[in-house]
Parts: structure tokens; sequence; C-alpha cells
């Protein structure tokens, strides 16, 4: 269905660039409205297929199992990069990353609207604020790597390590409905 909307959305918006440069002595309106009502039926159309979608009950519980999952595999991979920082070299530290973290990263943002839908928009907040920012922090890591700044790089590693850890357990507090 959704589709089907994305395709009525294209039809009525090249029909209407048609009839806008068809005839040179304007446009014919009731043609015109025409199309525009075909594209907002689909704009109406995709959105009720998406919000449908999105409100799935199968859906929304394996997207709340890849949330954990990938939070849990965040944390324990920021955990494993900060016991083992002083044996790399700053300047793999960007690598290391590049090879372990893109792969949760990348589930968890495909999944984190089921958060909003199953627990609110607060409970969205509290996860995603703590995320973003230990996701900030890896970036800044990476970036501290490349520019062979040991001592910060260090320093983000943990910090980053810290915010993974917060945000699942403050994710399972949610779940578990303590939080």
């Amino acid at each position: 269905m959704k589709y089907f909307g994305y395709l009525l959305i294209v039809v009525g918006f090249l029909w209407g660039a048609f009839l806008t440069v068809e005839r040179p002595e304007g446009v014919n309106t009731m043609l015109y409205l025409a199309a525009l009502a075909i594209g907002i039926i689909g704009v109406i159309t995709a959105r009720l297929a998406v919000r449908a979608e999105a409100r799935d009950e199968t859906l929304l519980q394996a997207n709340i199992a890849t949330i954990e999952s990938s939070l849990a595999a965040l944390a324990e991979d920021a955990e494993r990069l900060d016991a083992e920082k002083e044996s790399i070299n700053v300047y793999d530290l960007r690598h290391v990353i590049d090879e372990t973290f893109p792969e949760h990263i990348s589930a968890f943002v495909d999944a984190r609207e089921s958060i909003a839908h199953s627990y609110g928009l607060k409970a969205y907040a509290e996860v995603m604020n703590r995320f973003a920012t230990g996701e900030r922090y890896l970036n800044r890591v990476w970036s501290a790597s490349t520019d062979g700044y040991q001592p910060e790089a260090w320093d983000y590693i943990g910090r980053c390590h810290a915010q993974f850890d917060d945000a699942l357990s403050t994710f399972r507090e949610i779940k578990s409905g303590t939080g």
C-alpha cells in the first residue's frame, strides 16, 4: 500500500508538471486540481501505510529485540576497546572502530523508532540522548585517532563506553517498566 501511495504522488506530480507546461495560454485549473488531489491522496495513503507498518506488533517486537542486542553489542565493543586501548596504536584506533561498530549502529538506527511506538516519546528521548552522545564520542575517538591525539582518543573511548552502557541500562529499565 505504501508503494501505491508513492506511485500516486509521482503520478500527481508528473501530471501537474505536464499540465503546467502543456498550454502556453495557461493551466487547465480543473485538471491541475485533479493532479493535485491525486498527489494528496498518495501522500495520505503512503503515510497511513507507514504508520500501520510501524505499529505492526511483530515488527515492533523484532525491532525491540534488535535495539537491545545492538546496544548490548555496542556497550560490549566499547568496553573491549576501552580495555585494549593501550595496546592499540593510536593511528589504528579508527580502523578498529570502522571494523567493529558500524553494523551495530546501523541496526540500532534502523529500529530506533520502535522505542517511541512501544514506550513513548520520553523513553525514546532518554535512550536516544545517551546513544547519540556515545556515538558522538566514538566519532571524536575516530577523529583523534586520525590526528594522532592519544590522550584525547583514550579519554573519549572511556566516555563512549560509559554512554553506551548508560543507553543500554536505560533501555532495559524502560523495557522492564522501572524506568
